[in-house]
């Protein structure tokens, strides 16, 4: 599937069908993120929500809300508190990881400093809860609330396992459902929840939305080792330079010998990189199969998004959220 072709780009077409709905999103957060009191929380907020962005998260609410026949207003509310649970943790994740650049543009903590940014994004997780009870509905509230907590859980879970070889898959899933999948699962199980659908089909959205946002994660971290830069923005091979143990490097040291296991110790658990490091980190991953091993597991997490789809109602939006799956691993196929 090649992604120059329109069917390829299935976010373009939900976000075509959906352009009043999403346009009624962009307003609401644009209004919910000023301050009164406060200049910086504006200027900061816009800096990022100015960046762009495709706006998936959000999207999802709206296309599941739509799907389901839901036609009141507060799936415009939902899809604002997802896009500003998401906007916060992009503001506290450039402080931790220490970030100059996000969507080609510097990051909120260079511009100004890390202390607006983490402030900002606090305002902005406050604001997603006003937003989160408009509705009225507690499961939404639950469902959106414990996401926020996940997700916070995935962050802290990711520093303990950072540069520790002993990381296992296991916890490699539990950081990508908390960091990643948390939200894509919440986004797309509201928009059931607020149409009022049979508690399966909730429960598959929740699935769709889950196995998605895995799969996307997995992507990204075989694009790293396996991707083309001119193509996906980033250069090869930068999470081993930053000592990140994505899947595909979990795979290989789970079957390295001690000879490979003291090179890793070294460059990701001691951080003594040298030329030719990431060279033989690729000829290793290659070696054991890990490249491979990692593209199947992405397929098998969309395969499971699709899969879920078959059980909510037939319409045009359900057959965009199956492209949606196939697009995310369109790279790697």
């Amino acid at each position: 599937m090649g992604l120059d072709t329109a069917v390829t780009k299935p976010h373009e077409r939900l976000a075509a069908l959906l352009t009043e709905e999403m346009a009624a999103v962009d307003r609401l957060i644009r209004e919910r993120m000023t301050s009164e009191y406060a200049p910086r929380i504006d200027e900061v907020a816009a800096h990022l929500v100015g960046a762009g962005g495709k706006r998936l998260r959000p999207m999802l609410t709206i296309a599941a809300a739509r799907m389901c026949g839901y036609d009141g207003p507060y799936h415009i509310y939902l899809a604002g508190t997802v896009e500003f649970i998401h906007t916060a943790t992009l503001l506290h994740d450039d402080v931790v990881d220490e970030s100059g650049q996000r969507r080609g543009r510097p990051t909120a903590n260079l511009l100004w400093d890390n202390k607006s940014s983490v402030l900002v994004g606090d305002y902005l997780f406050a604001r997603s809860f006003q937003l989160m009870v408009a509705p009225g509905n507690m499961r939404v509230l639950d469902i959106l609330s414990n996401a926020a907590a996940v997700i916070a859980e995935g962050e802290v879970l990711q520093l303990t396992a950072a540069q520790d070889l002993g990381t296992t898959e296991e916890i490699y899933l539990k950081v990508v459902r908390g960091k990643t999948a948390a939200l894509f699962a919440a986004a797309t199980e509201v928009g059931g929840v607020i149409a009022g659908m049979p508690e399966e089909q909730v429960k598959a959205l929740h699935t769709y939305g889950d196995a998605l946002g895995v799969g996307f994660q997995i992507v990204d971290d075989l694009l790293d080792v396996a991707g083309d830069a001119a193509s996906t923005g980033k250069n090869i091979g930068d999470d081993f330079r930053e000592r990140k143990l994505t899947l595909p490097i979990i795979k290989t040291i789970a079957k390295a010998d001690d000879t490979e296991r003291t090179f890793w110790a070294r460059t990701i658990e001691k951080g003594d990189q040298r030329d030719g490091d990431l060279e033989h980190a690729l000829e290793l991953m290659a070696k054991h199969g890990a490249i491979e091993a990692t593209r199947q597991e992405a397929l098998a997490w969309t395969a499971r998004a699709k899969e879920a789809l078959s059980l909510l109602p037939e319409h045009e939006i359900r057959d965009m959220l199956s492209d949606l799956a196939d697009y995310v691993v369109a790279r790697i196929s």
